[in-house]
């Protein structure tokens, strides 16, 4: 097993066994409520949340959010996650593609269209890896061997951090950024790993051209946690457990991105646990709402279970939309029942 391969590995061991959570920081979300109307005037059948992500249609706007990849718990998970969502019928993101491109033989654990040909699936890389020797080919290849229907590119400057060796070079990247939304046949997207994406970074990648923003915020799992259940001396402890509640919550890197990109597509990950969760995302402002940690637990399971918990957020989604009288996705965005409390 390579060095990407153990910290992968490493990664799924400790986000299921180990405290992970942020300590006092939360998501956000808690501090907002539905205004419950008692008398909502439409049927609960006619509740619609169909929408579309990336020119696909998708029975809800949910995201798998990208976990993991690159082992060979990797290949079962990943899998048992494509089949729910194709079953299901919403999106997905694999984990880093790193590793397959530099290990071609890894690459089967990435390969999931066999079981999902219908789905919106998104690829992934390390926007760092743009001044570590990447190019828009590497981009393009990591696209092409998973067949997906676009790029994300992760932002996580902390992380790389508190990683030994991490790559830590992140000068002149929005740049390489621009090159690659230009030069890549598909949407880019790009998203934090869990800190969440300001006002001015919105901007920024706006401007350059990225045709989504997931602003995966904090509030859920605190990855400076996970490095500090891997690191193996008591120094990168300490420096690591000083950062467990670093981050912009989930809420509010929402709004910031919606406030300074009112156009750009949003979707809102970190910490969103259930339908509710989702419901006030998409109210704040968000087109998708994505989950992860309840989607890896289940995979852990069958892919019935994964199915079980993407069917019971919908159906969450659905009775929070019916409690305020909105009819689909539109209503709901537009509400004037969510309130800060």
């Amino acid at each position: 097993m390579n060095s990407i391969e153990r910290r992968k590995a490493d990664h799924i061991r400790i986000s299921l066994e180990e405290e992970v959570e942020f300590d006092r920081l939360t998501t956000g979300l808690e501090r907002y409520r539905f205004v419950h109307q008692a008398l909502p005037e439409i049927d609960l059948a006619q509740v619609d949340v169909h929408t579309s992500f990336l020119g696909k249609p998708i029975q809800a706007p949910l995201l798998i959010s990208s976990m993991t990849g690159g082992t060979e718990q990797a290949h079962l998970i990943n899998h048992r996650l494509a089949e729910a969502a194709q079953q299901v019928g919403i999106a997905m993101g694999l984990g880093s593609l790193r590793a397959a491109l530099e290990d071609p033989g890894l690459v089967d654990s990435f390969r999931v269209r066999c079981v999902a040909p219908d789905i919106p699936l998104l690829a992934n890389l390390g926007a760092v890896q743009l001044n570590y020797g990447y190019s828009v080919d590497e981009c393009r290849r990591a696209v092409e061997m998973v067949m997906a229907d676009a790029l994300i590119l992760h932002l996580n400057p902390l992380q790389e951090a508190l990683q030994p060796g991490g790559d830590t070079n992140f000068s002149g990247l929005l740049q390489r950024i621009e090159q690659v939304c230009q030069q890549i046949e598909v949407p880019v997207i790009v998203k934090e790993v869990g800190w969440g994406i300001s006002e001015k970074v919105a901007r920024q990648l706006a401007a350059a051209g990225v045709a989504a923003i997931d602003v995966a915020g904090a509030g859920g799992t605190s990855w400076s946690q996970v490095e500090m259940h891997r690191a193996t001396n008591s120094l990168d402890r300490r420096i690591a457990s000083t950062f467990r509640d670093w981050g912009i919550p989930t809420a509010d890197s929402i709004r910031m991105v919606r406030e300074a990109a009112p156009e750009i597509t949003l979707i809102a990950s970190g910490g969103l646990q259930n339908g509710l969760d989702v419901a006030k995302a998409i109210a704040l402002g968000a087109h998708l709402g994505g989950l992860s940690r309840p989607f890896l637990k289940a995979a852990m399971i069958s892919t019935t279970a994964v199915v079980e918990v993407a069917q019971a957020t919908l159906v969450e989604l659905r009775i929070a939309m019916f409690c305020i009288g909105a009819r689909n996705l539109t209503e709901l965005r537009d509400t004037p029942y969510l309130v800060a409390w």
